[in-house]
């Protein structure tokens, strides 16, 4: 029975990935040869493993949140890089000015670039740098994930689970730091795919594979655990990327020596249905890449559906006059005949100092100029990383790189007296051909704590002025060594596939004091047109109380006027889309009383919004079983 199941399951998997499928272009000829590697790469033999069932729906269980903290970076950047880093940020602080203009003053937002809900989401809770990672499906559920914690939202910014992963997993096995969570969204195949990695020395090192057993996270995983050591070289795994295909998922990582210095980067190949649907999974992985290029991130497609076979991938490589963009063309799926192309690229871009923040001499770790996410879209790999912008301050280093040409378009995007890193970026765009995105990122200076941010750039490469995500309630100085403290690593951006109009979501974080530290709590928010999605929570001007909640017949809404007034009273669905305007009238000053029959709503989760011009006077989650 167990094999009709899985086979009934594999076929629905195929049914659903044959939905929204395409193709990749072809590379010029002449280009291909002006910059094609030669490869020496290997390729390892067919792999297989096997899945644990994973319910997270275990509750009570006790949070005795372990953490083992290292003062010092676990593996440190190279001398001369980190002397090239001291000495910039050095400098920031003798040119130190009293005062810098801020972008207010020099740019304005555009005007289909506004940020709608937006609320607290994962707290820090003893792991730092957060590495903020999220995705949205499009049935509006949330997976919000940073270093050592698991959440789910709503779109209305409503919790619907909280976890440690040592609960997550609750896998007696699985005894030692896991850390470095990446997730996404698959809208091809309607699911979500995660990893995070377990443990920092080669006999313990574990890249866990986490494929959703349906499109609601809360029905639990299908894990797998691939070996982080897969060398079998005193290596262990670092630093995860993560991407999907038409038919296919794949994780790239940097392996280091036990000894914590730099061994190579590694691309791990993998069939995505059987994952999905709880099967023996096959799996392949590349190595002994040319150049040893440090960090590799696959670029998946930027808009609803996927493209293939295989992936395309990208990395940055700063080496003074010689700086490099590596464009990798993964061909085909494993169960084809795949070959790993590499093409190398002249660019120019430089390391930055750490990041000074207000009311602190501690500064924050800004690392190097490694690429940090990627999407494919019409021809196009977006991709961005920061570097050096100005008098040594980092900006968004944001790319266009035409797969067919390989060429490339770039702009860095940032203000004098003010340090932009750890940039993300969804595509924003009305259709293919609209190259529009928004890219989250952190920022700080000497006049401002640590905050989050995020930034639209339209087709025509033209910027509007960022956007507060949120702003920073004070300084960073948790487990700082030396006078430098961890920041960010990465931030998060997805876009929201099944919106009617442009729709991204970022995650980011922000300075805070938490859990008596000085440290980084994690903020969500939604970017759209204005037109769509539930607008951002603000403390309401009256009181609302709805029941019965849930509902199973009629809905009651009691609500309070300060005077009387025209309201409106809508019914938006979790993804933020109008379902009905259930009145717009006047209400009286004082208690009033609103009911409606829930009549042909389907079961689930709702939002009742009750309006005065521009005013929100309530936003109510109701449940209609």
């Amino acid at each position: 029975m167990k094999t009709v199941k899985y086979l009934g399951l594999a076929m629905i998997f195929v049914a659903l990935t044959a939905r929204g499928q395409y193709q990749k272009v072809p590379i010029d000829n002449q280009s291909a040869k002006a910059h094609q590697m030669t490869l020496n790469v290997k390729r390892s033999a067919l792999m297989t493993v096997n899945t644990v069932q994973q319910s997270n729906r275990v509750q009570n269980l006790p949070e005795w949140n372990t953490n083992l903290v290292s003062y010092a970076k676990i593996h440190e950047l190279p001398e001369n890089v980190k002397k090239e880093i001291a000495d910039k940020t050095m400098q920031k602080i003798r040119d130190l000015k009293g005062y810098y203009p801020d972008e207010t003053q020099s740019q304005s937002p555009a005007t289909n670039f506004q940020m709608g809900s937006n609320f607290q989401a994962n707290l820090f809770n003893g792991l730092t740098p957060p590495d903020n990672s999220m995705a949205i499906s499009n049935g509006g559920y949330i997976v919000s994930v940073v270093n050592s914690l698991i959440e789910y939202y709503d779109m209305g910014g409503n919790l619907l689970y909280s976890s440690s992963f040592a609960n997550f997993f609750n896998d007696p096995t699985l005894t030692g730091l896991l850390y470095d969570p990446v997730v996404l969204y698959d809208s091809g195949s309607d699911r979500f795919f995660m990893v995070i990695l377990s443990t920092t020395h080669s006999t313990t090192s574990q890249v866990v594979c986490c494929f959703s057993q349906s499109n609601n996270p809360n029905d639990g995983w299908w894990v797998y655990k691939l070996p982080g050591n897969a060398l079998s070289d005193g290596s262990w795994f670092d630093y995860p990327k993560i991407g999907v295909s038409n038919n296919e998922v794949y994780v790239t990582g940097n392996l280091f020596h036990d000894n914590d210095t730099y061994n190579q980067s590694i691309i791990y190949q993998m069939t995505k249905s059987p994952g999905y649907s709880g099967g023996t999974l096959n799996y392949i992985y590349w190595y002994n890449i040319t150049d040893n290029p440090f960090t590799i991130v696959p670029a998946s497609y930027g808009q609803a559906g996927n493209y293939g076979p295989g992936i395309y991938l990208v990395s940055t490589y700063e080496n003074g006059a010689a700086d490099k963009y590596y464009f990798f063309n993964l061909t085909d799926d494993m169960t084809g005949s795949p070959s790993l192309n590499a093409y190398s690229i002249d660019a120019n871009f430089s390391l930055g100092g750490d990041a000074l923040q207000s009311g602190s001499s501690v500064v924050m770790n800004t690392n190097d100029n490694r690429a940090l996410n990627a999407f494919y879209l019409n021809g196009i790999v977006h991709f961005v990383f920061h570097s050096m912008r100005s008098n040594n301050y980092n900006g968004i280093n944001y790319n266009r790189l035409d797969v067919g040409a390989l060429t490339f378009t770039n702009q860095i995007f940032g203000l004098d007296g003010y340090d932009y890193c750890f940039p993300s970026l969804a595509s924003y765009g009305v259709d293919v051909n609209d190259k529009s995105v928004v890219i989250s990122f952190l920022r700080s200076g000497s006049t401002i704590f640590p905050e989050c941010r995020a930034v639209m750039v339209d087709d025509a490469f033209t910027w509007s002025g960022s956007a507060q995500v949120k702003t920073g309630e004070t300084y960073v100085d948790v487990y700082q060594s030396g006078g430098i403290t961890r920041w960010g690593d990465y931030s998060g951006a997805a876009r929201k596939q099944s919106a009617a109009t442009p729709e991204v979501w970022v995650s980011g974080c922000y300075g805070a004091y938490q859990s008596s530290q000085y440290a980084l709590n994690s903020w969500v928010a939604q970017f759209n047109d204005g037109t769509t999605g539930i607008s951002s929570i603000k403390p309401a001007t009256g009181f609302a109380k709805v029941y019965p909640n849930p509902s199973f017949d009629l809905v009651n809404v009691e609500f309070t006027m300060d005077q009387k007034a025209i309201v409106e009273i809508s019914l938006v669905d979790v993804s933020g889309h109008l379902v009905k305007l259930l009145l717009k009238d006047n209400a009286d000053e004082g208690k009033n009383l609103f009911s409606f029959n829930k009549g042909v709503l389907a079961s689930g989760i709702y939002f009742l919004k009750i309006n005065s011009g521009n005013t929100t006077l309530a936003n109510e989650k109701i449940i209609i079983e």
